[in-house]
């Protein structure tokens, strides 16, 4: 890099997305560039993205990050998957792990074992093979040699910026109070020039990442880049989050609880429980809601309740211009799956890979569109298969969800394994074949075959083989510490500990 002018990078924004990213590029590029963020202390986040998903943890480790340091600073549990209610019908329940289920065959995934010996008279369920699933409803965890249990946290967003500001302040990087009075453009470029502050204040910059939120000032605001609105396909378009008091040990699973008009969810921490209501203005007002969700909450309240309006949908162009939106300004998926802060991650990881040394390649910003586009559409197509394929049909809500258009790209996914078994991952996708699986047999989808490979085994032989890996899972279980107890050794916050 000798001889080559420092970028100057300008954040906009901070909150957890504007800390991701001032840290990633400082902790990464050091003092290749010239890193400054602007935030106002009067302008609130969001701040209720609190259960994540096991790339986060490779996102921490890229960043050198000490993982029991990190989980007491945002009070972190950790989170083995999601519990599912309501979903498929009222009263039934599934789970969606982060873990493998049994072992998958070169050609064909394990589903098409387990599916075979449900004709040979196994009546185990497909969840008794694995292992982050069994340990999540057990209330246990515990590192295992060899990433053997795939896991993500449960945290405060809040305290995860706090956290990221240190190191980010400590790598370099110069935070500016003020609020942004003026996105200047360049007249000859079209290119943003420079931030103007409250008090005439000016921030020049060569690359400006918008972590403005929902508010989307620069990628929106001046640059006009577009948004395409997914309310069709996604119509839920209003959440209230609340915190309370914890009133039993923490699990280290999520849960997701469908209701009439949308779901809530549930997520504890080490000091509190995050709680939520997700709905759809159209079949249910603020004010019922928020009674739905005081009625339905554990423990005292700890703050007043925050209430979100949202759009579901991305960002037609996600860097435009020499500006990138991360986080919000890109685009909102509703947090069912979790993937808010993943999302932020994806775009961080992206910046740093195609960061210009020079004038900025309009190759470069086509392929980021595109690989942001696409991960948007994989991961809207998943939450679309929760709300499409249920049995629900109680309240005008589920009947209009039933009706919903369904994109080609899940049509086919949904379709190829019902009548096949298949999965098939493409291009890098967020959500791998076990995911699929759990979700699609967890909302009814039953398949109507499966691959020839797995009648290879003769019945002795397949008995074994099932028996082998079910006992397998349930002893390492079995061996598993509770959860609070790992937690109390490992990573127990002070806050947690006064309690």
């Amino acid at each position: 890099m000798n001889g080559m002018k420092k970028l100057r990078v300008v954040v906009a924004g901070g909150g957890t997305a504007g800390w991701m990213t001032a840290a990633a590029l400082t902790g990464t590029l050091g003092e290749t560039i010239d890193l400054t963020l602007v935030e106002s202390d009067a302008i609130g986040t969001i701040g209720v993205g609190e259960s994540t998903i096991p790339p986060i943890v490779l996102f921490n480790r890229l960043l050198g990050i000490d993982e029991a340091e990190f989980m007491r600073a945002t009070q972190a549990t950790f989170k083995l998957g999601i519990k599912f209610e309501n979903w498929k019908n009222v009263g039934e329940t599934y789970f969606h792990s982060f873990g493998t289920t049994g072992k998958d065959h070169w050609s064909a995934g394990f589903q098409h074992f387990w599916l075979h010996g449900l004709t040979q008279g196994q009546q185990h369920s497909y969840d008794d093979y694995c292992l982050e699933l069994k340990a999540a409803l057990e209330g246990k965890f515990a590192h295992l040699p060899d990433d053997k249990m795939n896991y993500a946290y449960q945290l405060d967003s809040g305290l995860y910026a706090a956290f990221l500001r240190k190191r980010a302040e400590r790598d370099g990087a110069k935070r500016i109070e003020g609020r942004i009075a003026e996105v200047e453009l360049d007249g000859a470029s079209g290119n943003i020039a420079a931030l103007r502050l409250d008090g005439d204040r000016r921030i020049e910059g060569d690359l400006f990442i918008d972590c403005t939120g929902f508010r989307a000032l620069l990628i929106e605001g001046a640059l006009h880049a577009g948004f395409d609105d997914w309310t069709h396909y996604l119509p839920c378009d209003s959440a209230i989050a609340v915190q309370t008091a914890s009133v039993r040990p923490p699990v280290p699973y999520t849960r997701a609880i469908a209701h009439d008009s949308g779901w809530q969810w549930r997520i504890p921490l080490q000091h509190r429980q995050g709680n939520g209501i997700v709905y759809c203005s159209r079949y249910l007002d603020k004010d019922a809601a928020l009674e739905r969700l005081f009625t339905t909450v554990e423990g005292e309240r700890l703050v007043e309740p925050n209430f979100i309006r949202y759009t579901t949908g991305v960002r037609r162009k996600q860097w435009h211009r020499n500006c990138v939106a991360v986080g919000l300004s890109g685009g909102f998926m509703e947090p069912l799956e979790s993937t808010s802060i993943h999302l932020i991650q994806r775009a961080v990881l992206r910046i740093i890979r195609m960061l210009p040394g020079g004038p900025v390649s309009e190759r470069d910003i086509a392929e980021f569109n595109d690989q942001q586009f696409t991960d948007m559409e994989q991961i809207r197509d998943f939450l679309i298969l929760h709300y499409k394929v249920t049995e629900r049909r109680d309240s005008p809500f589920w009947r209009h969800c039933a009706a919903l258009p369904m994109p080609d790209s899940l049509e086919q996914k949904i379709e190829l394994f019902r009548e096949t078994g298949r999965v098939f991952r493409k291009n890098e996708e967020l959500f791998v074949e076990n995911s699929w699986v759990q979700v699609m047999m967890g909302q009814g989808i039953m398949p109507q075959s499966y691959h020839p490979i797995a009648t290879r085994l003769r019945a002795d032989e397949l008995d074994k083989f099932l028996t082998m890996l079910r006992e397998s899972v349930a002893k390492t279980v079995a061996g598993l510490p509770d959860h609070q107890t790992y937690i109390a050794r490992y990573c127990a916050a002070q806050e947690a500990k006064a309690a």
